[in-house]
């Protein structure tokens, strides 16, 4: 009897561990606290059931929550956000896999570091060698609310919370599995106390160090007129083309072949640049992929963008798409244009999105320039979901973004961790998804759903960051993580297969649990 009811436990741990990780995967229909509690009950569920058919049933988990996360947002489904699925879901079952298999072998503190460094090493996989970034699979992407507990990622990157929720994990577990004591007690304030510092000590961040908002500088971003690209694609013969569906739903095309109605979308972005530019902004921002240009036609659109930064002294960032007619020589590009006409910078997208673009990727670096409006730095988009290239030095970050309203707002706010993690406001000008500016602490500036506003977009925006601990010492903290796992990992190997020389001693394990039988 008391076999089957612990079955039954087991399998009801599963569902809810299943059911909270669909909406803690970084996604529109997030729950908070559903990222806190899905660990404890996968975790449970793997603890008490045998290796290979637990584990299973966990990878199929965290690929289902992938799969969803493709689903609620829209992402085109392929072979490759497929394989993205599954990649997701394997990396994100390997803390799983290292705490049931070695973590019983290990004393307590073992036991309940290994899990929470195991998932800071997965999101850091994920977010610095694997081709999707921390798209999915982040668990600060689901906390940002949380503005104290954010301020975190200042010091150890983003990966610093999802080491919290890892390690809320073991302890929850911890207890469950030994009866009420002074150790216990010990083990649960210990961690309390952490997350309490955490909290606290982001919230005193915030109050006592506020974000210097003495000098501002007024930016304006905009975006390609959907209906003059309605025009482009009737002239090509497609009006069928949704261009609210974003500029990756439009089909790849020469702009020469349709030179009046190409003309006529640049021409209007010029135009609103000037308005911009007599609204009082002295920094002006186009939205990703806003003019699309041929080769040839390159050098004539930098002429007149130098012009108007001139005429009209402002720092202009030129966001264009350049045709050529093999698509992985075509670029996704941005110049950044000073107000005496001198290209400052041309930057190439580094991260194109995969099965999505084709195009050769930048070099990985984002530009640096000095201006009397503090350091000016930009990526394009999907960079922003790759944290170890986001540590530039600089006051503003600007980023073009090209999304569909499904994924529009909740990748905006994703960007808002890279202002927490490197100490810089942050402007993020989105076509047909959602504009944001942030400051240095997260805070929200101001928005703009450019789905349904297409009017010029104006935010004020501090020229003083900070340097953070993060952007000096990039991400030691997730490096810590991966020493202090592989150790952990290589200490129980070492001591099933001692050196001949040496007397092994014998392992301390965790109690037993209930396995199914």
């Amino acid at each position: 009897m008391s076999n089957v009811s612990n079955d039954r436990r087991r399998w009801l741990w599963l569902v809810v561990g299943a059911v909270a990780a669909l909406f803690a995967v970084g996604g529109r229909w997030d729950i908070p606290v559903a990222a806190w509690l899905f660990p404890v009950f996968l975790l449970r569920f793997a603890r008490t059931s045998r290796p290979v058919g637990g584990l299973v049933l966990v990878w199929l988990v965290s690929w289902a929550g992938a799969m969803f996360w493709i689903w609620q947002m829209a992402v085109p489904m392929t072979g490759m956000t497929v394989l993205a699925g599954l990649t997701f879901g394997v990396v994100l079952a390997l803390p799983y896999i290292a705490d049931r298999l070695v973590a019983p072998r290990l004393g307590t503190a073992g036991e309940l570091l290994l899990f929470p460094m195991a998932v800071v090493v997965s999101e850091f996989l994920l977010g610095t060698f694997a081709p999707f970034g921390t798209v999915v699979g982040l668990l600060a992407n689901t906390q940002f609310g949380n503005l104290a507990l954010s301020q975190v990622a200042s010091v150890t990157g983003s990966y610093g919370i999802g080491f919290l929720v890892g390690g809320c994990a073991t302890v929850v577990n911890w207890t469950w599995a030994h009866p009420p004591s002074w150790r216990t007690a010990r083990v649960v304030g210990g961690y309390v106390a952490v997350l309490a510092v955490v909290v606290v000590g982001g919230a005193a961040r915030m109050a006592w160090f506020p974000v210097d908002t003495t000098q501002t500088v007024r930016i304006a971003g905009l975006n390609a007129n959907m209906g003059l690209i309605r025009d482009q694609m009737a002239a090509l013969g497609r009006p069928d083309v949704e261009v609210t569906r974003g500029q990756g739903a439009l089909p790849r095309f020469d702009p020469d072949t349709v030179r009046p109605e190409s003309a006529a979308v640049i021409d209007d972005l010029f135009a609103r640049t000037r308005n911009a530019a007599r609204a009082g902004a002295k920094i002006v921002v186009w939205s990703e992929n806003a003019a699309y240009v041929s080769h040839a036609g390159l050098p004539a659109l930098l002429s007149r963008a130098q012009d108007i930064a001139r005429q009209e002294r402002i720092y202009l960032l030129v966001a264009d798409n350049v045709h050529l007619p093999s698509p992985r020589d075509s670029r996704d590009e941005t110049h950044l244009i000073g107000p005496d006409g001198a290209v400052l910078w041309t930057y190439q997208k580094s991260h194109p999105v995969p099965g999505l673009e084709p195009y050769r990727p930048g070099g990985g670096v984002a530009p640096v320039v000095d201006t009397p409006y503090g350091r000016l730095s930009s990526v394009i988009c999907y960079d922003a979901d790759f944290p170890a290239m986001m540590h530039a030095d600089a006051d503003i970050m600007l980023v073009p973004g090209g999304d569909w309203p499904e994924i529009g707002r909740t990748h905006s706010e994703m960007a808002g961790l890279r202002a927490i993690e490197n100490g810089y406001s942050l402007i993020r000008q989105d076509y047909v998804g959602w504009s944001v500016a942030f400051d240095s602490h997260g805070n929200t500036l101001s928005t703009q759903n450019t789905l349904i506003d297409q009017d010029l977009w104006l935010v004020d925006v501090p020229v003083h960051g900070v340097t953070t601990p993060y952007r000096v010492i990039g991400d030691a903290f997730a490096w810590l993580c991966l020493a202090g796992t592989v150790v952990l990992i290589g200490s129980v190997f070492f001591r099933q297969h001692p050196p001949a020389s040496r007397t092994p001693k014998p392992a301390t394990a965790r109690e037993p649990e209930p396995i199914a039988r």
